[in-house]
């Protein structure tokens, strides 16, 4: 799960999509990052999506902003993007690793085609990290119906 700082959007989508695995006994790996490398490396997400997260019994309190790098292609099966302008990124980072195929906005789970963006809830008020929260976990659900079958070796 990646988005721009690794403090709003993408802590809550790699909580959510967690804590969901987790009720299922499933033994997925799951991480977030950001594109910006310049802030929030090492902290905590933001208050307010502890805050919604915790609302809904998932606990991000613990995870710690990192930067997205090239090797989260070796690392990783499938890499969501949270908009647009973050898959560009994600590119730029990676380079010769890029591979199109592990990745897609984290949207076009329930919405497919449609590349739709989650919004960046980070300088608005409480009720866009519930919008954020409702639609990251919708995308969630569908990713475990999508994968939750699957073997892994």
């Amino acid at each position: 799960m990646v988005c721009l700082g690794n403090i709003c959007r993408s802590p809550l989508a790699e909580g959510i999509l967690e804590s969901k695995a987790k009720k299922l006994g499933l033994s997925w790996q799951i991480d977030s990052a950001g594109t910006n490398n310049n802030y929030h490396i090492g902290e905590a997400p933001h208050p307010l999506s502890q805050k919604v997260a915790r609302l809904h019994s998932v606990d991000i309190s613990k995870q710690c902003a990192r930067a997205f790098v090239s090797e989260d292609f070796d690392r990783f099966d499938k890499i969501y993007a949270m908009s647009g302008d973050i898959l560009v990124d994600m590119k730029n980072i990676a380079r010769k690793k890029f591979n199109p195929k592990k990745t897609d906005l984290l949207l076009n789970e329930i919405y497919p085609g449609e590349n739709l963006d989650v919004p960046d809830p980070w300088s608005g008020e409480e009720p866009n990290y519930h919008e954020v929260y409702e639609m990251i976990e919708k995308a969630c659900d569908k990713i475990i119906e999508k994968y939750g079958q699957l073997k892994t070796a």
